[in-house]
């Protein structure tokens, strides 16, 4: 697959991903061939096309990646720790 027939299929994608077509399976299953048999593509693609591609996979495996982590606030310090708390 060229580079051009693997910018329609994202192009494509988005597409499904915008109006909840079924094809998304097929158009994912494409990307990752053509990917797969040219890695270099990858470097030539733009940061929206890589994120369409994201999109669509979190969409097709129900995922979300987390955004932020959130730090727990009921730990002690281990400066603050004493022989007692042992």
């Amino acid at each position: 697959m060229s580079s051009d027939e693997l910018l329609e299929r994202i192009n494509a994608l988005e597409f499904a991903l915008n109006e909840r077509t079924p094809n998304l399976p097929v158009l994912l299953k494409e990307i990752h061939t053509a990917l797969h048999a040219d890695p270099e593509n990858v470097t030539l693609m733009t940061e929206e096309q890589i994120n369409v591609i994201v999109r669509g996979l979190m969409a097709q495996t129900n995922t979300y990646i987390a955004t932020s982590i959130v730090k727990s606030t009921t730990t002690k310090k281990l400066k603050n720790l004493s022989i007692n708390d042992i």
